[in-house]
């Protein structure tokens, strides 16, 4: 069956460069299938630009209202969606993003089935397809970053002003860091994402014990799980399934860590029920030790594990302070600040090495899957499909109802 694809032009602010599928990926997917066309809507924003694309054999275009699904990466703005159209984009309304209500309630209206990438699984339940990795990437590069203007004692490129993550490695070889502790949250694709850079800024590993316990005279992190985050309430134990059906039951024994870290790098899913690491009032403690925190996960407080982490930060202007004894944002790189990294498109800032990941996951893990009649795959990432919420997300008819 013939099937017509188009990668959307990304409209939101701040401009997103990144794109579903590289030049490469358009071309090879249309050799190895000769029922299949891929456009490509005109942007100037682009990683790739559209020449790019032409010298593929990849039609750009500008008007993609006759494609049947429609690929974007970020979401899509409300005037530009056209009805009754497939479209895979991540939309970031499955948790009740209030900002997105109008989204998710225009979709509905237009009869648009939406697929939302986050919500693409394998049959454990695992994510199939993220920029992740390279979220952390980033924002270890950052963090790293941010301490160096903290303290004046060295000079780190944006990641944003290289080309590509090939240049940004160039910069680490010289680099000449001071002994800090760098604490890394989560164990998925974001961490290993943070961990690569740090590794390749020859800062070495220890374990989450001799993180809390011994002296180094090098610099050191750890990563953690969440059997090192978190304990049954009122007992020393941890109960893996038990946790992800009962978050509620747990509290944080995150807060040692807050007394012998220089540096937290949060890369760990978190949503309303979880326990936070530590508190506003702990932050004011004498002992409460962390300078720069770069919050990869970005939820914005106070519906987050970070209470500091108030507002998203942006690539051009990435770190904000937090006081905390006056609990509210003041200049970064004070004495009294805690430095704040809170950009939410921390891939943008490597767009093309992110983006050719990305698709290659979309054809690895997805693109059959689309093709299918009956995927259950797809089925389960289909938020909205005939003017109505799919079964999996009829939790949100409360949210679309909402009226302000």
């Amino acid at each position: 069956m013939f099937m017509k694809v188009g990668i959307i032009r990304e409209e939101k602010n701040p401009p997103d460069s990144r794109v579903p599928l590289t030049p490469e990926q358009c071309q090879y997917l249309m050799q190895i299938d000769q029922n299949l066309e891929i456009v490509i809507q005109s942007s100037e924003k682009r990683c790739f630009a559209d020449s790019e694309y032409q010298e593929k054999n990849i039609s750009v275009v500008k008007d993609v209202s006759n494609c049947d699904i429609l690929l974007g990466v970020k979401e899509v703005s409300i005037n530009s969606l056209v009805a009754n159209k497939t479209y895979l984009f991540f939309s970031h309304t499955h948790k009740k993003q209030p900002y997105n209500r109008k989204l998710l309630q225009t979709i509905l209206l237009k009869k648009i089935r939406l697929i939302d990438y986050e919500c693409l699984c394998d049959v454990q339940g695992k994510r199939v397809i993220a920029f992740g990795h390279w979220a952390g990437v980033v924002g270890a590069h950052n963090a790293i970053l941010a301490w160096g203007k903290r303290y004046q004692s060295f000079a780190l490129q944006s990641m944003h002003q290289c080309h590509d993550f090939a240049e940004a490695k160039t910069y680490y070889n010289d680099l000449s860091l001071p002994n800090f502790k760098i604490v890394i949250t989560g164990d998925g694709r974001v961490s290993n994402g943070a961990a690569t850079v740090l590794d390749l800024m020859k800062i070495k590993q220890v374990s989450p014990q001799d993180f809390l316990e011994e002296k180094f005279s090098y610099p050191v992190y750890t990563k953690l799980g969440v059997k090192d985050m978190y304990a049954k309430k009122g007992e020393d134990i941890f109960n893996e399934p038990n946790y992800y059906k009962h978050p509620e039951e747990y509290d944080s024994i995150f807060e040692p860590y807050t007394k012998v870290s220089d540096m937290m790098i949060n890369g760990i899913y978190w949503e309303k029920g979880v326990p936070t690491f530590f508190s506003e009032e702990d932050m004011k403690k004498d002992d409460f030790n962390i300078k720069v925190i770069a919050d990869v996960t970005c939820d914005i407080a106070p519906d987050a594990s970070i209470p500091c982490t108030i507002r998203p930060s942006t690539i051009a202007d990435p770190i904000y302070g937090y006081d905390p004894n006056l609990e509210k944002e003041i200049k970064p790189f004070q004495p009294q600040s805690i430095d704040i990294m809170a950009v939410d498109n921390l891939p943008n800032e490597l767009p093309r090495d992110a983006s050719e990941d990305f698709g290659n996951q979309l054809i690895d893990r997805v693109w059959d899957e689309l093709k299918k009649p009956n995927s259950q795959m797809i089925y389960d990432a289909t938020i909205a499909i005939n003017g109505k919420l799919n079964q999996p997300y009829e939790y949100l008819q409360d949210f679309v109802n909402f009226n302000q």
